[in-house]
């Protein structure tokens, strides 16, 4: 059981981290045999999701279970909030190197190897335009992915679901369980949504528009940006499923409801980020 003195949160004794942390390392070692072709790599990665969804959910179940109990004082609110700042903050820093990148190779790295001596000593033939897939054409001939389709659908869908999020919180403020329930279910489905829309992109990039994360620089910083927001869009989905199925058990107070604000700065996070995508990645 947790534990808690006047100033400070002493954790029980946790299982559910090592679990999690055997399921990582064993999806991982199943990651790396597959790319090196062993036949038990596709078996151990499976092994190793499902230690870590089983994880997941006992943790989540444990750690509902010490919130409906009234086992979390002040003190463990602030800490908990304290920890979700950080956790943010390292992923703004993450993002941030990506972005950084992007920005690196448009404005320093290709005008460089277009510019007078450089360009004659290294690649005479190179232009220095944007999008490329660097001297040699690496990848073969691609088209950039346009703004107007279904990324700017995708941003209407996100814009949408912050706005539709930030209703399920007032709702809950207001001790409207009904419009909470509302809120949380149009933002998880307008977040699968937008997976789902990001899936028929890439489709559509690889098979009619040659545009892999192969394309050279392009391709291979297009994908990883779009890439790691989609993934992060769809674990917030998720996060958000579990704090509406929770909400639909009766669970969270205006006065007792951290794991909604979490969920919550999480996933208006992720939509600052895609602003950001969209502008500098399918616009500029």
């Amino acid at each position: 059981m947790s534990t808690n003195t006047n100033a400070y949160y002493i954790p029980h004794k946790a299982t559910w981290p090592v679990i999690g942390t055997i399921g990582l390392v064993t999806a991982l070692a199943g990651f790396a045999n597959f790319l090196n072709g062993s036949s038990i790599g596709p078996t151990l990665m499976m092994i190793g999701l499902l230690i870590f969804i089983t994880m997941l959910i006992g943790w989540f179940t444990l750690q509902a279970k010490e919130s409906e109990s009234g086992m979390y004082n002040h003190e463990v609110g602030i800490s908990y909030r304290h920890g979700m700042m950080w956790f943010i903050f390292s992923e703004i820093v993450f993002f941030a190197v990506f972005f950084g990148t992007l920005w690196y190779t448009r404005n320093l790295s290709v005008p460089w190897l277009g510019e007078g001596a450089t360009k004659e000593l290294l690649w005479p033939s190179f232009e220095a335009v944007w999008p490329t897939n660097g001297p040699g054409k690496v990848g073969g001939e691609f088209e950039p992915m346009g703004a107007w389709g279904l990324p700017f659908i995708n941003t209407l869908l996100l814009l949408t679901s912050g706005v539709t999020c930030t209703w399920a919180h007032h709702g809950l403020l207001a001790k409207n369980r009904e419009q909470l329930i509302k809120g949380l279910l149009a933002t998880v489905v307008l977040g699968f949504l937008f997976v789902c829309f990001q899936a028929i992109e890439y489709h559509e990039a690889y098979s009619e528009m040659g545009l892999t994360l192969g394309s050279g620089v392009y391709g291979s910083t297009f994908f990883m940006l779009t890439g790691f927001h989609g993934f992060h869009v769809c674990v917030g989905a998720i996060i958000l499923s579990v704090v509406l199925f929770r909400s639909a058990k009766g669970h969270f107070t205006p006065e007792n409801h951290f794991a909604f604000e979490a969920a919550a700065w999480y996933w208006h996070f992720v939509d600052v980020v895609w602003l950001g995508l969209f502008i500098f990645v399918y616009l500029i």
